[in-house]
């Protein structure tokens, strides 16, 4: 039989995590982010789970293309733009959106032969300091695409970098809505974490919410706020099964550099995942881990293809657990049971954006569609 470890792609969590970003900007169109190969996920996976959005948004052109090939008529943005310009070709041929970042290009469009204007989103530096016109060459920015036959309709957007945590949102709003006040053209600045915390940050949502990690069940601000607290359900399962029991008696330790010794006689679980399978090596003991649905830890130190947990619990409580019980490293377990990639990603020093997207080629994957509602 193949080894354990296993990812499962919850399709029907996809769906649900849309609708909640739907009900939150309930006047504002989405573009479901599906850059990073959907963040993990697999853009040919997800489709049917978000092809309820209104567009999507993702970073080049070889996703793009696996979107139309997909059979997606609708809009498709490019959100860095394109890089040279032939880009500009397929951007003719697929009909997709593009950002425009800098002067190079806006040059790129002027030189650019083509019979069907494109839409483009001109993009602000509103203090992210990434790509962007700073505000006092945005106008002009603007006023150069408008002047170029190339160009259909012109949108605005910018992008928050503070929108989970305290310092917020108004300082860019103010310097955005103050540049673009009396342009013509939909609005767009409302990553998952502005989305979400719309109320809060006491703005409206503009006409593009541009949701990436909140679709795939990761709260933007965890720890303040988890996946639950907003209503998200896990889309992704990393799974495996225990191939290894042993015994420890107090004072031995397990795994490289005896980093963990036992306090105390315990049951170790030796688990088919490790760091080569996307399970970050930084996460220690400590790090929780469901044993048949059972929470527990993380022993020792992380191996390339293995992991060691404490099955102490399980045995105190009088649990069934053995070579092939269920391990859930993070997502939803057979009983129900969750573990969020947050709690998971906090123990390794990251966040679950880095966990989704690391996740190793070797491992099988499983698309469900039967878990979430």
């Amino acid at each position: 039989m193949p080894r354990p470890v296993l990812s499962t792609i919850h399709i029907a969590a996809l769906r649900h995590n849309l609708l909640v970003i739907r009900q939150v900007a309930a006047h504002a169109r989405v573009w479901a982010i599906v850059k990073a190969n959907a963040y993990g996920h697999g853009i040919e996976r997800v489709f049917e789970g978000l092809r309820g959005a209104d567009g999507f948004g993702l970073l080049d052109l070889d996703e793009a293309v696996r979107v139309r090939q997909m059979g997606w008529r609708g809009p498709i943005l490019l959100l860095e733009g394109v890089f040279e310009q032939r880009d500009l070709e397929l951007c003719s041929r697929l009909n997709l959106w593009h950002t425009v970042h800098c002067d190079e290009q806006i040059h790129m469009l002027a030189t650019h032969k083509t019979e069907v204007p494109h839409r483009v989103f001109l993009k602000m530096n509103s203090g992210m300091n990434r790509l962007g016109f700073r505000p006092e060459h945005y106008r002009a920015a603007w006023t150069r695409l408008n002047a170029l036959p190339q160009v259909d309709e012109i949108s605005m957007m910018t992008h928050f970098s503070d929108a989970d945590g305290d310092k917020g949102v108004q300082h860019q709003m103010q310097i955005f809505n103050s540049t673009v006040q009396d342009l013509p053209g939909e609005r767009s600045f409302c990553n998952s974490a502005a989305t979400l915390r719309l109320d809060e940050l006491g703005i409206d949502a503009g006409d593009w919410v541009r949701p990436g990690i909140a679709l795939y069940g990761s709260s933007p601000d965890a720890p303040v706020h988890t996946a639950a607290d907003w209503s998200l359900q896990s889309t992704m399962t990393l799974s495996s099964k225990i191939i290894g029991i042993q015994s420890l008696q107090k004072g031995e330790s397990v795994g490289y550099g005896s980093t963990f010794v036992a306090d105390k006689s315990m049951l170790i679980g030796v688990v088919a995942c490790g760091y080569a399978d996307g399970y970050p090596r930084h996460c220690s003991t400590g790090t929780p881990v469901l044993v048949n649905g059972v929470r527990t830890q993380m022993v020792g130190r992380v191996s390339m293809d293995m992991l060691t947990v404490d099955l102490t619990p399980l045995q105190v409580a009088g649990l069934q657990f053995g070579i092939g019980s269920e391990i859930t490293l993070w997502g939803n377990a057979k009983s129900g049971a969750v573990l969020s990639i947050d709690e998971v990603a906090k123990s390794a020093g990251t966040v679950g954006y880095e966990l989704m997207c690391a996740l190793a080629q070797r491992v099988p994957v499983l698309v469900d569609d039967n878990l979430a509602s």
